[in-house]
C-alpha cells in the first residue's frame, strides 16, 4: 500500500482510493485493523425525490387544467418570494445581536485593558474577557446539546440532503431555533467560526418548513395547505433557501445561485434557475434595506448588501501610477494558489484527525462533556488572543491613515477599529487590531488599511489562527468556516504582500495580495471553485478581480485534491453518508448492474393478505417493494379454490392481453399497406399472439416457452430464511414498486376487500389522504393489530408506481449511476429481457466504497 497504516496523518493525506475502508472489508470477507472501525456505520435513508406515478396522482394530474396550474405556479413564486424575505429577517437577527454583544464586550475590556496598562490590573482584564466568552460559548453550547444536529456548519448536512439522503432532523424548526440562536453566541463568545455557514444551514430549514404551514416542533403550527407535499418540492426549496443564505452573508445573489448549482443541489432544472435567483434577490435586499436604514438611518439607500461586504478596492486619488494588479503579479498568484492548496489540505487533515478521535473518544461519552470541550476551546482562545495582543504586538506608524474605503459593513469608519493597546497616539497596536475586533473588521483592516503590519506579526496571527480554528471546527458549536478561513488567508496574502512590498520594493496593491490569499486558502479548504469565484466579485464589487480569483481557486483546487477532498466532503464521508458524486470513474465500468444490485428481493403481490403484509412491514426495514407474479407453469392449479392466487393472476393475465389486443390493432392497420411484406410480418405475428382455439389462453403459451416449472408458494406466505436457492432466485414478473409507507397507510385507514368480495369494493384514497401524513408517516409498529382482519385481501395495484425507471442486468455502470443520481431516484429495479426482475439498486449500491470493493472483488474472480 502507498500509506503507513500507523500513520493517521498519512491515511487522511493520501490519495482516496488506496486503503481498504472497513465496508470494503466486509464485503470482501477480510478483517480490518481495529483502528479503522472507529467511524460509526449508519445506514442513511433515501428521500423520495421521484415522483409515484399512481392511480391518485394520475387523477390530481387529469384533474389540472392551465388555470390551475398557473394558480400552482404563481404559488411557488410567492413562497420562494417569503423565503427571501425571511431569510434576509433572520442574517438581519443574527447580525444585529453579534454585533450587539460584540460591541459591548470589546467596549468594557477595551476599557479595562486601557485603565490597567497604568494600573498593573491587567490579569483582571483578562478574567472579564474570560466572563463574557465563556459565558457565550455555554449557552451556544447548551443550545446544541438541546439539538444536535445544529453543531457545525450544517453545509455537509445540506448537501447531503441535496443528494438525496435523509438526515433526521436537518430541516426542523427546533434545529433551527438553536442554530440561529447559538451561531450568534458563538460568533460573539469569541470563537474563530464564522455566521456564513449557519446561516446558510437556516436558510435551508427555512426553505423547507415555510412552504408546509406546519411544524413537527410545535404541533399547533398547522394549515391546510395542500401544496408542496413531496420531497421532490420540498428539496427544491430547500436549494432555494440555502441560494438565499449565501446572498444574504455575501450580499451574493448570483454567487448564491451557482453555490445551490455546485456545492448543494444533486438535481437542478432550468425553471429552478430563475426562481432560485429570484429567492436570493429578495434575501439580499430585504437584507440590505434593513440594515441601510439601522445603521445610517437612510430607510431605501441599499449600502449594505450583505453581513461580510468586503469594501471597494481602489487607488488613492493621487497615486495615478498606481494598479490594483498586473500581468506580473499572475505569476505569484498561481504560487499563492498552490500554496493556497497546501495549506488547505493540512488544515484539512489535521481537522479530520481532530474529528476521528472526537468521533472515538467525545461523543460516546455523557453530553457534559461535548461542553466542557467547547469551554476548554473557548477559554484556551481567549488566553491566546489576550497574550498575543499584549506580548506579541508591535506600535506600528500610522503616519498614512486610510482616506478611502472608510466605511465597514457594519457602518463605522475603518480606522475607528484601530487598537492602540500600550502604543502612544500616532501609532497603533497590529496585533491587537487583528485580535480584538470582530472577524469582519480584521479582514476589512488587511484588505485596506495602508499602515503596514509587521511581517512577525502577520506570521504569528496566521499560525495561531489557523490552528486555533482547525481546532474550533468540529466543537459543539454552531459554527461557520468561511469567514476564519477568509481572515487566515488573508493573513497569509498580506503577508506576501509585505515581503514584495517592503523587503523586494515592488510596487504592488497589498489590498489584492490580502483577497488573493484568502481565495487561495478559502479554496485550499473548501474546494469551490464557480460559485467561490462569483463570490468573492461580488463582494469586492471589482469585476477585474475574476480572473485572477479564478486562476487562484483552479490552483488551489487542484493542489488540495492531490492530497484530500475538501472539508465538507471529509466530514460527510466521516458520518458515513452514502453521497453520491457527479460521476463515477471509468474503471467502474467493468462492473455491470447485475454485479452490484441486491438480488434477495422482498416483495408483495397486487392482492396480498393484510396477514402478510403486516409480517413483510414488520420484519424488514425496506423503504420500497416490487409488485410481482410469480412465473410458475401450474399456477391454473392454484386458481380453482383460491381466489387470491385467481387475483393475481387475472391481473397479470390482463396486461398481457391488453398488450396482445394492442398488437392485433397494429396488424389490422398494417393490412392497408400494398407491400406483401407487411402483411407477412403481420401474419408471423399473429400466429404467435393469436391464443389457441382450444381454450388455452395467451398466458399459459407464454409459460409453456419456459424450460421449468418451479416451487409452489403461495402469495400470502411472508418471505422465509429456509427457502431453498430455487425459491430465493425464482424469475418474479414486475409490475411497479410500492412505499412502505403507502402500504402502512393502506393498512392504517382500512384499505382492503374480503375473500368473497371484489377487488373493486375496496375503498379508495385520494392523493391528498395518501400525503396527509407527510413528512412523518405513520409506523407499522404504531397499528393495533386487533382492529385488522387478517385474512383481509389489500389491492395495492391503484397506489403503486407502474413505470418507474428500471435497467437491464448488462447495464454498465456508469449508465445506471448517471440514471439513479440525475433521476434522483431511490429504487432502481433491474428487470430482464421478458419482463422478469432479477434485482434492486439502491444508493447503499452506488456509493463509492462498495463499487470500489466489488471491483476488487471482481477482479479477485477473475
Amino acid at each position: 500500500m502507498a500509506c503507513c497504516g500507523n500513520c493517521f496523518c498519512c491515511q487522511c493525506c493520501c490519495r482516496e482510493g488506496e486503503t481498504l475502508t472497513p465496508e470494503e472489508l466486509t464485503i470482501l470477507g477480510e478483517i480490518g485493523d481495529d483502528e479503522d472501525e472507529i467511524l460509526p456505520r449508519k445506514d442513511y435513508e433515501s428521500l423520495d425525490y421521484d415522483r409515484c406515478i399512481s392511480e391518485p396522482y394520475v387523477e390530481i394530474v387529469e384533474g389540472m387544467d392551465n388555470k390551475k396550474a398557473k394558480k400552482y405556479e404563481a404559488v411557488r413564486w410567492l413562497m420562494m418570494f417569503a423565503i427571501g424575505v425571511t431569510v434576509g429577517l433572520v442574517g438581519l437577527f443574527v447580525d444585529f445581536f453579534v454585533r450587539l454583544f460584540s460591541k459591548i464586550k470589546f467596549t468594557v475590556v477595551g476599557d479595562s485593558v486601557e485603565k490597567c496598562s497604568d494600573k498593573g490590573c491587567l490579569p483582571l482584564s483578562l478574567l472579564e474577557l474570560l466572563a463574557f466568552n465563556m459565558t457565550f460559548v455555554f449557552i451556544a453550547s447548551v443550545l446544541v446539546l438541546i439539538e444536535p444536529v445544529a453543531a457545525g456548519s450544517g453545509i455537509p448536512e445540506i448537501k447531503s440532503y441535496l443528494n438525496g439522503v435523509k438526515i433526521p432532523g436537518i430541516v426542523r424548526l427546533r434545529t433551527f431555533l438553536c442554530k440561529a440562536a447559538g451561531v450568534l453566541f458563538s460568533v460573539a463568545g469569541g470563537l474563530f467560526v464564522g455566521k456564513e455557514g449557519p446561516l446558510i444551514h437556516s436558510g435551508a430549514i427555512v426553505g423547507a418548513g415555510l412552504p408546509q404551514f406546519q411544524s413537527i416542533t410545535f404541533k399547533r403550527i398547522k394549515f391546510d395547505f395542500p401544496y408542496f407535499r413531496s420531497d421532490r418540492d420540498k428539496r427544491d426549496f430547500v436549494s432555494a433557501g440555502a441560494a438565499a443564505g449565501v446572498a444574504a452573508a455575501f450580499g451574493a445573489p448570483i454567487g448564491g445561485t451557482l453555490f445551490s448549482l455546485e456545492e448543494g443541489s444533486s438535481f437542478w432544472n432550468q425553471a429552478l434557475t430563475w426562481k432560485v435567483l429570484f429567492c436570493s434577490m429578495s434575501a439580499t435586499f430585504t437584507l440590505n434595506f434593513f440594515r441601510s436604514g439601522i445603521n445610517f438611518n437612510k430607510w431605501g439607500s441599499f449600502q449594505l448588501p450583505g453581513l461580510l461586504n468586503f469594501g471597494e478596492f481602489k487607488c488613492s486619488d493621487g497615486e495615478k501610477s498606481c494598479h490594483l494588479w498586473t500581468a506580473v503579479d499572475l505569476a505569484f498568484f498561481v504560487l499563492m494558489g498552490v500554496v493556497g492548496g497546501l495549506l488547505g489540505a493540512l488544515f484539512n487533515c489535521m481537522n479530520t484527525i481532530l474529528a476521528k478521535y472526537r468521533i472515538k473518544h467525545i461523543h460516546p461519552k455523557a453530553k457534559f462533556v461535548r461542553v466542557l470541550e467547547s469551554l476548554l476551546v473557548a477559554m484556551v482562545t481567549t488566553v491566546v488572543i489576550f497574550a498575543a495582543s499584549i506580548l506579541l504586538g508591535e506600535c506600528r506608524d500610522l503616519s498614512s491613515p486610510t482616506t478611502h474605503n472608510t466605511t465597514l459593513s457594519g457602518g463605522e469608519d475603518i480606522n475607528s477599529t484601530i487598537r492602540q493597546f500600550f502604543c502612544t497616539n500616532k501609532t497603533y497596536n497590529d496585533m491587537a487590531t487583528l485580535f480584538f475586533n470582530p472577524q469582519e473588521a480584521a479582514i476589512h483592516q488587511l484588505f485596506h488599511q495602508e499602515g503596514t503590519f509587521s511581517p512577525v506579526t502577520l506570521s504569528v496571527f496566521f499560525l495561531l489562527y489557523f490552528l486555533l480554528a482547525c481546532w474550533t471546527y468540529g466543537v459543539s458549536v454552531p459554527s461557520g468556516l468561511f469567514v476564519p478561513s477568509l481572515l487566515c488567508g488573508a493573513a497569509f496574502g498580506r503577508l506576501v504582500a509585505n515581503i514584495l512590498k517592503v523587503k523586494l520594493g515592488m510596487d504592488i496593491y497589498s489590498g489584492t495580495f490580502a483577497l488573493i490569499g484568502a481565495a487561495a486558502f478559502l479554496g485550499g479548504v473548501v474546494r469551490m471553485t464557480i460559485s467561490l469565484t462569483v463570490i468573492l466579485i461580488e463582494s469586492t464589487n471589482e469585476i477585474t478581480y475574476g480572473l485572477p480569483i479564478m486562476i487562484t481557486l483552479m490552483v488551489a483546487k487542484w493542489t488540495g485534491d492531490f492530497f484530500n477532498k475538501g472539508i465538507y466532503d471529509i466530514h460527510i464521508q466521516l458520518r458515513g453518508v452514502p453521497l453520491l458524486e457527479w460521476e463515477t470513474e471509468v474503471e467502474m465500468d467493468k462492473l455491470t448492474a447485475s454485479d452490484i444490485m441486491e438480488p434477495n428481493l422482498t416483495y408483495v403481490y397486487p392482492h396480498t393478505r393484510v396477514q402478510s403484509l403486516v409480517s413483510i412491514l414488520r420484519t424488514t426495514v425496506y423503504n420500497a417493494f416490487p409488485v410481482v407474479t410469480e412465473n410458475r407453469q401450474n399456477e391454473r392449479d392454484f386458481m380453482k379454490g383460491n381466489i387470491l392466487v385467481s387475483n393475481n393472476i387475472r391481473f397479470k393475465n390482463s396486461s398481457v392481453v391488453s398488450r396482445a389486443g394492442e398488437q392485433r390493432r397494429r396488424c389490422q392497420s398494417m393490412k392497408s399497406y400494398p407491400s406483401s411484406e407487411l402483411r407477412n410480418v403481420c401474419d408471423e405475428h399473429n400466429v404467435v399472439v393469436e391464443p389457441a382455439e382450444e381454450g388455452e389462453d395467451l398466458l399459459q403459451q407464454m409459460l409453456e416457452r419456459r424450460h421449468a416449472p418451479y416451487p409452489n408458494l403461495y402469495p400470502d406466505q411472508s418471505p422465509s430464511e429456509e427457502w431453498t436457492m430455487e425459491e430465493r432466485f425464482r424469475p418474479l414478473t414486475f409490475h411497479g414498486l410500492i412505499l412502505r409507507s403507502q402500504l402502512v397507510n393502506l393498512l392504517i385507514r382500512g384499505v382492503c376487500y374480503a375473500e368473497h368480495q371484489s377487488s373493486s369494493t375496496q375503498p379508495r384514497l385520494s392523493y391528498a389522504e395518501m400525503t396527509e401524513d407527510y413528512p412523518r408517516y405513520p409506523d407499522i409498529h404504531d397499528l393495533d393489530l386487533a382492529l385488522l382482519n387478517p385474512r383481509m385481501i389489500v389491492d395495492v395495484t391503484p397506489y403503486m408506481n407502474p413505470c418507474p425507471y428500471a435497467v437491464s442486468p448488462n447495464t454498465h455502470t456508469s449508465q445506471v449511476f448517471n440514471l439513479f443520481r440525475t433521476m434522483g431516484l431511490r429504487h432502481l429495479p433491474v428487470v430482464n429481457a421478458v419482463g422478469e426482475i432479477v434485482g434492486i439498486i439502491t444508493r447503499h449500491n452506488l456509493t463509492h466504497e462498495f463499487l470500489v470493493a466489488k471491483l476488487r472483488q471482481h477482479s479477485i474472480t477473475i
